[in-house]
């Protein structure tokens, strides 16, 4: 099936889209009221605005850099994962949310790269903690909190994977115990994200990446921004292969377009192929 993701409430109804996700908070900060046409999408611990408004939240390295947009390889700041205040608003959000649908999707969640978080709360939790490995204990904070957040939704939970599907990527990097995050979500997403798709061998490397590495299923997210429809319809049909679903990111009027051309092209009988 074929869903978008969007910040506007109206396009969730548009009748080309099955279903959709509803930016209900993103990596600025950003916050707006859950939508009930569709499932409410929340950035975890990415919230630029509170990293900039509270420094003593943001994530510290091993080498004492802050995981803000001042470092080269992040596009937005970071929230450290164990900031207890900061986890109940998400809480508290994630709530709100399911009263007005009960799926819920949880972006941004992880710690925002392998030597995060050195922070003094994260010193001292892991110190008082049961683990004696790092990264079994960065990894118990992601699954706390994912089931945390499981027990206020009463419907489906989808959660974002970054794209990289190559073994220990994800929990070395991000925290995420694929296994033991499978209890307790239903379908996983992964954006996979490109300005043109003028190639897609890549985007069939990842989705079968994946494919081995889940027990439970997974949709793919492709970007829609100023995307040539052929193009994206060619990538729609390499996702679909492997994909759940495949949803249309942030240009709805670009993907209805090319939902509208598949359309016509199977009653047709012509296919794009791969």
């Amino acid at each position: 099936m074929y869903g978008v993701v969007t910040r506007n409430p109206e396009e969730l109804d548009w009748p080309e889209f099955e279903w959709g996700f509803y930016e209900m908070k993103d990596v600025t900060g950003r916050a707006t009221e859950p939508v009930e046409s569709g499932v409410n999408m929340i950035s975890c611990f990415g919230d630029s605005a509170a990293a900039e408004s509270n420094p003593s939240l943001v994530p510290v390295s091993d080498e004492g850099e802050l995981a803000t947009r001042e470092q080269p390889y992040f596009d937005w700041g970071y929230i450290c994962p164990t900031r207890e205040s900061y986890r109940e608003g998400l809480l508290e959000m994630i709530s709100d949310a399911a009263e007005a649908n009960p799926d819920v999707r949880l972006d941004d969640i992880g710690f925002p790269r392998a030597e995060y978080c050195h922070c003094d709360q994260c010193e001292s939790e892991f110190e008082e903690s049961d683990y004696d490995d790092w990264q079994e204990w960065r990894a118990n904070v992601i699954t706390e909190f994912v089931t945390e957040a499981t027990d206020r939704i009463p419907g489906k939970t989808y959660l974002t994977l970054y794209p990289d599907p190559y073994p220990g990527h994800l929990y070395d990097r991000a925290g995420l115990d694929l296994d033991a995050l499978s209890e307790y979500v239903d379908e996983f997403v992964v954006p996979l994200y490109d300005m043109a798709y003028s190639t897609t061998y890549w985007l069939e490397v990842i989705a079968t990446g994946f494919e081995d590495a889940l027990d439970i299923p997974f949709s793919v997210e492709l970007y829609a921004v100023d995307i040539d429809i052929d193009n994206l319809i060619h990538a729609t049909e390499v996702a679909d292969a492997y994909a759940n679903d495949v949803f249309f990111g942030y240009e709805s009027s670009n993907a209805r377009g090319a939902i509208r051309r598949m359309d016509a092209d199977s009653r047709e009988g012509v296919s794009h192929g791969n």
